[in-house]
């Protein structure tokens, strides 16, 4: 054998075994990351046992005996996950969402368990003002009927105040930016009463209205009015001028031109303004509801506070928070809808 072929047949045999060595370690990181995977999917039931044991075998250091809907509430909720998790094994889908989520699951997790043991196992926390978290979930099942009734009036409010600013903020964001003289004579409107907040309004609108339900319908379409009105404005203004251009060429009217091109062309950022108008809408909502109102969640805080309820001001203050975010999510698949034509020309 040649000088040259024992050259090439040791040089094919190193080839090999590099071949092999980064296989092995590919498959060693394949591995790991597989591993890492199942226990970031195991990570929130490994972590609701170990809540389970605290609240078992830790003795309790509040007096409190009405724990039996907490016990059933972690039951489902650890059932509801393994449902989950025995579905994503056949499905990918529900896999990566699975594993999007594990993470803020555990999260969670860990705060109920820090703050059940920072106030019913080791009362770190004094009471009334800091209940175990097994007592607002009490006063959410044995007070549904008046936080539902409280939630139908939150929402019947917040509702027609909302509306009412988005049917006065629209059409004068858009005269502001489409008209000039509008936008001499309504700018400095907008400027003076705009950066007021709308609860400073409380003394004069309690004078003016009959009555406390529609001085607070107006602090709340005043809130909201404001984001709306500056963001249409600043979206019409803004629209490029050539597509203006392109349809007077066309021979398109001036009611044309608001209504099919300065409007649709100026709707990411009237959205905006939405969700800005939703977010000062929600928190006058609860100042409005102080007023003297005979319902609502804002009221129903107030009461609770008054008798030391403060299970019930937690639980109103949760049923709050699913609310509102169940309202940005809604107003957000409506966006979505609506600017389809933006995908792949922006990121999401």
């Amino acid at each position: 054998m040649s000088v040259l072929e024992q050259t090439n047949q040791k040089k094919t045999e190193l080839e090999i075994k590099l071949g092999v060595l980064k296989t092995s370690g590919k498959s060693g990181i394949k591995k790991k990351l597989k591993l890492l995977s199942i226990l970031k999917f195991l990570l929130p039931v490994l972590l609701w046992g170990i809540f389970w044991a605290a609240h078992l075998f830790i003795a309790d250091r509040q007096a409190f005996s009405d724990g039996k809907h907490f016990d059933w509430l972690l039951i489902v909720l650890l059932g509801v996950y393994l449902i989950f998790l025995t579905i994503a094994y056949f499905s990918k889908d529900i896999r990566s969402r699975l594993a999007d989520r594990a993470p803020l699951i555990t999260a969670g997790l860990m705060i109920v368990l820090i703050w059940e043991l920072a106030t019913l196992k080791f009362n770190l926390l004094p009471l009334p003002y800091f209940p175990p978290p097994a007592k607002v979930v009490a006063a959410l099942v044995t007070d549904w009927q008046t936080l539902w009734i409280s939630v139908l009036y939150s929402l019947r409010l917040l509702g027609i105040g909302y509306f009412i600013g988005l049917l006065v903020g629209l059409p004068c964001g858009t005269l502001m930016g489409w008209y000039s003289g509008f936008n001499y004579w309504l700018n400095p409107v907008l400027r003076f009463i705009g950066p007021i907040p709308a609860t400073a309004w409380i003394p004069i609108a309690m004078a003016v209205f009959p009555t406390s339900f529609a001085a607070s319908i107006f602090l709340i379409a005043l809130a909201s009015w404001f984001p709306v009105t500056v963001m249409t404005w600043s979206g019409i203004a803004n629209v490029n001028k050539a597509f203006y251009e392109v349809a007077r060429t066309l021979g398109g009217s001036e009611y044309y031109l608001i209504t099919r091109v300065a409007v649709p062309a100026a709707l990411p950022s009237i959205f905006v303004g939405l969700f800005m108008g939703m977010g000062t809408a929600f928190v006058t909502l609860v100042v409005g509801e102080l007023l003297g109102v005979k319902a609502g969640l804002g009221w129903y805080i107030q009461w609770a506070q008054g008798w030391a309820e403060y299970a019930k001001v937690y639980a109103a203050l949760f049923v709050m928070a699913v609310i509102f975010s169940g309202l940005i999510t809604l107003l957000f698949r409506f966006r979505d809808k609506v600017l389809v034509w933006q995908r792949g020309l922006i990121k999401w």
